[in-house]
């Protein structure tokens, strides 16, 4: 627990169920931001969507303001009840001018001259002696973390005997499972340079073209059987 009343620690694969269970019943779980998150640690969101954590780290989407951006599970804590408290910020040392021992002359030893001032970018460090082991160090507040923008997902499937194309833009479907020809699909495979993927797509059409040529046999034989049929009436008339 930090002194603004912060945990450090991340969501954990529990509370993280929760969620998905929350977010299924229609409800958006209430998270704190961590100290992780940089400038604003210590504020609330709510949890809006859970992405997939193998197409990148910040996958919980969390709603804060007007925002809605994507955050790991180690930025984000379940939200305590009750007032949230505002987090503290030390104020910052004033200067102490060194005590000179005896008195001194200024023709004979000037006085030392004094350090330029830090820029308010920079880090702030108090040496505990000179400010008589009173006031801790300060650090300058850490940027908030760059969000990317979500991930664009296409994916090509086979099923059943038919091809399909979908797309998604992080939880946000773009495009809806549809049929395409077969060769349009074979062309977007042979863009892919996997031997792995062509090795399958092979066996797929392989398959096809078998079961296509059976169907085409038992179509002859019936028309066969056809033909000889209109045959042996044409001869009995």
């Amino acid at each position: 627990m930090t002194a603004a009343g912060v945990e450090t620690g991340g969501l954990s694969e529990q509370e993280l169920q929760q969620f998905r269970e929350a977010l299924a019943a229609g409800r958006k779980p209430r998270v704190q931001f961590t100290e992780s998150a940089g400038q604003i640690s210590g504020q609330i969101g709510q949890v809006i969507g859970l992405e997939d954590p193998a197409v990148s780290d910040e996958w919980v989407v969390v709603k804060f303001g007007r925002d809605e951006l994507p955050f790991s599970p180690g930025d984000l804590r379940v939200a305590p009840k009750g007032p949230v408290p505002k987090k503290v910020v030390a104020p910052a040392p004033e200067p102490v001018e060194p005590v000179l021992s005896g008195p001194e002359f200024m023709i004979d030893k000037p006085l030392p001259p004094k350090p330029p001032a830090p820029r308010k970018s920079e880090e702030v460090v108090v040496n505990p002696k000179e400010a008589g082991e009173a006031a801790p160090a300060r650090k300058a507040a850490r940027p908030a973390k760059a969000k990317p923008s979500p991930s664009l997902t296409v994916t090509l499937a086979y099923a059943e005997g038919e091809w399909t194309i979908a797309a998604n833009q992080g939880a946000k479907a773009l495009a809806r499972p549809y049929v395409i020809r077969p060769a349009e699909a074979l062309r977007m495979v042979s863009l892919i340079d996997m031997p792995g993927v062509q090795e399958a797509v092979d066996q797929i059409m392989a398959a096809e073209r078998a079961e296509a040529e059976q169907q085409a046999q038992r179509l002859r034989e019936q028309l066969a059987e056809v033909e000889a049929r209109l045959a042996e009436l044409g001869e009995a008339g």
